[in-house]
Formats: C-alpha cells, structure tokens, sequence
C-alpha cells in the first residue's frame, strides 16, 4: 500500500479468514460473510465465489471498502429494491467504531461483506430491508475481531560493532520496536519503526541523541503498513 495517504492509521479486521453470521428475520435467512481484501479484483472474486456457492439464492448483495483513506467504496442491490441492501451495508462498514489512540473511531477498511438472502415469503417493505441488511452486517461485525493498522517510518541508525548490543537494548527499553541489525565490514545499521508522525519522530531522534550524547543520529527511510495487536 502506498504510503501517500491521509490515513496514517486505520481498523481491520485480524484475520485473513472469512466470518460468517446468520440472522433470520420472518423466515428469510440473511448469512452474512465478512473478508478482509486489499484490492478491487480481491473483493468482487470473493462476491463472485459466494454467488456460486449460493447459485439458488434469490439475492447475494455486497458492499467493500478499500484503502486507508476508505476512497475506494462500491456496493450492490444485486437485485433488491434500488438502496435497500448494498448501500445500507456499506453505511454498516462505514459507521463500525473501534478504539483507535485517540478514542474510538470510525476507519474501518480493507473489508468486504457478502449477504446472501433466502427468501421466507414474507415480504419486508423497503424500511424492514434496510434494517435487515443493516442488522446481518452489524451483527456479523460484532462476532469478528478487529485490529488497528499503522503506517510505520523506518529509521536507520549506523552504529560500531562494539556498540549495536547495547543500543538495541536501550531502544527496546525506550518501547521502541527494533527490526533487525545489519552488520557490514566497517559498521553495524539498526532499523527502528516509530508510527508515521512528525512529532512522533523528532522525539525519537532527541531521545536517541540523549541516550548516546549525541554520537548517533536516525535516518528516516521508507514506510510499512503493519497490524499492531
């Protein structure tokens, strides 16, 4: 993922592993199935392996979000009443609240939810519609495990031989996250990751010149998107 987004930080869902989650409503049977994807072609291969499955389903309606800047957002009625099903499981995905470093927030992307519905012969109006496929995302929301994802910056630090052990101990104590040591012939390189922000970095880089009375300094390379349990 590029790391030219606004988003340094956003929600997931923890595992790569599809949920699902039936609700019934009046006989009919909504079963939803929620899998984390990071792209377009990901995501309509997922609806398109639940229509098969499902080949004798009046309805498989879906909706996914893509992106840390959730800008990549598509849904579909799949049939249903135009704005009955897909945009109501889109506004699901969208209004899902987690607890992000400054409170709860509502970021959730890299997700798409599939809801196959069986007909029970009772029809539900264009507002009981609305509800179900609400209600099947949510509820399946609320069986799944999510998990922030952050934008990490690299940091290099080029240390002696003699000293990477004990910097690299000190580091951890600090909470840092260190990544691995690379030794050359001539010195040793240490890479950090600090999450992606200015303030966050220019504390790292003072913390680093008090903890080694200024022998060493950081050089910030490139970027990883990580989860972080």
């Amino acid at each position: 993922m590029s790391d030219k987004t606004r988003a340094n930080r956003y929600t997931v869902l923890a595992s790569k592993e599809p949920v699902r989650h039936l609700l019934e409503i009046k006989r009919s049977e909504f079963i939803c199935y929620l899998l984390r994807v990071e792209s377009e072609p990901q995501a309509r291969a997922f609806i398109e392996s639940k229509r098969k499955q499902y080949h004798d389903a009046r309805h498989v309606c879906s909706a996914f979000v893509i992106g840390a800047d959730r800008d990549l957002q598509r849904s579909s009625d799949d049939g249903e009443p135009a704005g009955t099903a897909g945009v109501p499981m889109m506004q699901a995905l969208l209004a899902r609240r987690a607890q992000g470093r400054e409170g709860q927030t509502a970021d959730l992307s890299d997700i798409c939810a599939v809801v196959v519905r069986y007909f029970g012969g009772i029809k539900l109006g264009a507002g009981g519609l609305v509800r179900a496929y609400t209600e099947a995302v949510a509820a399946a929301l609320d069986t799944a495990r999510l998990t922030p994802r952050e934008r990490l910056r690299l940091g290099l630090i080029s240390v002696p031989h003699s000293e990477a052990g004990r910097l690299e101990n000190d580091l951890r104590a600090q909470g840092y996250a260190v990544l691995g040591t690379d030794y050359s012939a001539s010195h040793a390189e240490i890479t950090v990751a600090v999450f992606d922000d200015s303030q966050l970095q220019a504390r790292t880089e003072d913390m680093l010149a008090q903890i080694s009375a200024g022998a060493y300094h950081i050089e910030w390379a490139g970027t990883e998107w990580v989860d972080r349990p």
